[in-house]
């Protein structure tokens, strides 16, 4: 697995429409070492990508991923609002996700909900063999209940997100495998020096900027989130950070 690279926030979401298949296979294809994308649950149950708590601003539809039956979002545009030749793209299931990624690519699975979507979650990405790749992006209660359904679930600690001590040492505390540093544009070493430490991978929400991305890098970050991933990973190229030649499974 990677030890360091570009994280493409919803995949290559600067061109493509957020949280789509479209968007996750550029980002693959220009050599993301990490991809993140969110979790939300439908009507029925279902494990569908949406980040937003209403599903209007991506799709032609209107409300909450929760009302829908996943039979009906799947009929919905999450395409056009980006751009027309993307007209006709659809909201991806988890499972769909999982299945067009390469197996040596890190999975940032944020999960936008609790401890029922937790569990599904973590019970699918075991049965798809990704519990050496992927990682639940949650807050404690949800990890919990994920870590009860399939032990082996790397959890990246989302409790009081911020960029500082105290959220490093209670994610070291709670032997999470990642945390995800949130703001400021710049990272204290030491921290980062910490979480090394004790195994903890370092990722930082987020930058479009090439020089705080070096200088997080510089930090001791591993894997910044960015929306810029072309520009972002040529940034990355100057570091000498090689781009991922994916592993298809």
């Amino acid at each position: 697995m990677p030890t360091r690279g570009i994280c493409a926030h919803r995949g290559a979401s600067d061109t493509h429409p957020e949280n789509t298949i479209a968007a996750f296979r550029e980002a693959i294809r220009l050599g993301a070492q990490m991809i993140e994308f969110d979790v939300a649950l439908s009507k029925d149950g279902e494990l569908v990508l949406m980040h937003d708590r209403t599903i209007d601003r991506t799709t032609d539809g209107s409300g909450r991923p929760e009302d829908w039956l996943l039979g009906d979002l799947k009929e919905l545009d999450a395409g056009s609002w980006k751009n027309s030749r993307f007209e006709g793209e659809r909201i991806p299931t988890l499972g769909e996700t999982l299945d067009v990624m390469p197996g040596n690519i890190w999975l940032n699975v944020h999960l936008k909900g609790g401890v029922e979507l937790a569990k599904k979650t973590a019970r699918l990405i075991a049965s798809k063999n990704r519990l050496h790749q992927a990682f639940l992006a949650c807050r404690t209660d949800a990890a919990s209940a994920a870590k009860v359904i399939e032990p082996r679930i790397k959890i990246c600690n989302m409790e009081r997100q911020a960029n500082t001590l105290q959220y490093v040492n209670e994610t070291i505390e709670t032997e999470c495998e990642f945390i995800q540093l949130l703001g400021g544009g710049k990272v204290d070493p030491a921290y980062t020096e910490r979480l090394r430490q004790h195994g903890v991978r370092i990722n930082y929400c987020c930058t479009n900027d090439t020089a705080i991305l070096a200088q997080l890098f510089a930090n001791g970050v591993e894997f910044p989130l960015v929306d810029r991933v072309d520009g972002m990973l040529k940034a990355a190229d100057k570091l000498g950070i090689p781009r991922l030649k994916p592993i298809n499974r």
